[in-house]
């Protein structure tokens, strides 16, 4: 018989603790529900090992008999081949430093996983165990290992995932932890898994439609620099030689300047964009250089409400999920505002966390900061008024994922044809530019045979 730790939900939600006595985990875990209890994590107590006695000698031999464990220990495997064997582990673990962060992607698939297994009735640890064999990230591998061992300690799930702050946020450890209280793990762990894969749709959307226009644009400066830097040298030499010092067209000329000032001045423009960058950088860590980026990129002409939209949609869907999780009002709004991404929202979800602890509504702060349009304002109102404000802050979020989606497709669908014809504007001046003189020769070259 073996001794198991539990962590369990009574009929009215309540957590309790405990211990059984059992053969193996299974019948544990039937104790565990034979006493009206629904299991959340279910570990073995390893006993410490006994000392083995001496063993005593046998009679009639002058050697020492070995122990039972000696007895029944299993033979070595035969080595194969002669000679020395070495083996050697490459098993090097880097330190948490070095590590980048888990791929929200595996993230998403172990919390819809771990929804799935436990809204069918499996123990937490069990579906912990089913996972951690199937998991290859071993970044998430190890972590899932930690997690075990904390929650076989007698701690709870929250508390283990708040053991690993890279992996998994302040939003997911309050969330289990408000589900954990509720008795509602499994309900928790599925919104959690629905919050993530929205999420990920919306990031995979607005990335895949900035591919194609960094593309074009990539090409257009490097078909451009190639020109200037290698085909129009080659021209100026010709016209040189050919025109006879006759004036050459002026859009000619404004090119054969830009590439000479390229290959002039390659260096000191590339130390300029370098330079450029560092500073923005650099702006970009302090406070106010970080503010004012975050507000420029809501202002943006054609990006700008991509993003404001975008930034809605995210605070509404955080905040409505905490909410409907049971994560307290002033709690999640503390939750929304580290996890927003822009500091601009940052800063208007603080002044409505302040104004909520002073006894107010979100209604009126919220329409104080000009990023939440009145449609939003309007819809919260109507959510405290009739106390469906979780429920309401998801149609919010519903209803803007619906806009990005839109927002993208027209962003796509201009900026598309807008690079196109900056491309063939960049390209066609420098080949017509080119072609000009090229014409004058022709016809100086056709009147002196004519002549």
């Amino acid at each position: 018989m073996s001794v198991y730790q539990y962590i369990a939900k009574d009929s009215t939600g309540a957590q309790t603790r405990g211990q059984v006595e059992a053969a193996d985990r299974a019948s544990a875990i039937a104790s565990v529900r034979a006493q009206g209890l629904f299991p959340l994590a279910l570990g073995e107590v390893k006993a410490p090992a006994q000392a083995e006695a001496p063993a005593e000698p046998q009679r009639g031999s002058g050697k020492k008999s070995s122990s039972v464990a000696e007895r029944f220990k299993e033979p070595a495997p035969a080595k194969k081949g002669k000679g020395l064997h070495t083996e050697i582990n490459l098993n090097i673990k880097l330190p948490s430093w070095m590590r980048g962060k888990v791929k929200t992607k595996i993230l998403t698939q172990f919390t819809r996983q771990l929804a799935t297994l436990v809204t069918a009735g499996l123990p937490l640890m069990r579906g912990l165990d089913v996972l951690k064999r199937q998991m290859k990230d071993s970044q998430m591998k190890e972590a899932l290992d930690g997690i075990s061992e904390n929650i076989s300690s007698g701690g709870t799930f929250s508390e283990a995932l708040s053991a690993y702050p890279k992996i998994f946020d302040n939003l997911y450890v309050n969330m289990v932890k408000a589900g954990e209280a509720g008795g509602v793990l499994e309900v928790v762990l599925g919104r959690l898994a629905e919050f993530a894969e929205k999420a990920e749709k919306i990031k995979n959307k607005v990335k895949g439609a900035m591919i194609y226009p960094i593309v074009v644009l990539c090409a257009a400066v490097g078909i451009t620099a190639f020109l200037l830097y290698t085909v129009i040298p080659k021209f100026k030499q010709v016209f040189a030689d050919m025109m006879g010092g006759d004036k050459l067209p002026a859009i000619t000329q404004f090119v054969i300047d830009a590439s000479e000032f390229v290959q002039n001045n390659g260096l000191v423009v590339a130390t300029f964009i370098a330079a450029v960058i560092v500073l923005k950088k650099i702006v970009g860590k302090t406070a106010q250089g970080a503010y004012f980026y975050d507000w420029l990129s809501l202002k943006m002409p054609v990006t700008g409400t991509l993003v404001q939209r975008t930034a809605v949609s995210r605070v509404t869907r955080t905040l409505g999920t905490l909410l409907s999780s049971g994560v307290p009002i002033l709690q999640s709004l503390v939750i929304v505002r580290d996890t927003t991404g822009n500091r601009v929202v940052s800063h208007a979800l603080q002044v409505v966390h302040d104004a909520v602890k002073e006894g107010e509504g979100m209604t009126q702060p919220l329409a104080q900061c000009w990023v939440f349009p009145p449609m939003v304002i309007s819809m919260v109102e109507v959510g405290e008024e009739t106390g469906a404000l979780a429920d309401m802050l998801t149609r919010i979020a519903n209803t803007y994922d619906d806009e990005v989606d839109n927002a993208v497709a027209g962003m796509t669908a201009a900026i598309e044809p807008a690079l196109i014809i900056v491309l063939a504007v960049v390209v066609g001046t420098i080949v017509i530019a080119m072609f000009l003189p090229m014409i004058s020769i022709i016809a100086k070259v056709s009147g002196g045979g004519a002549m």
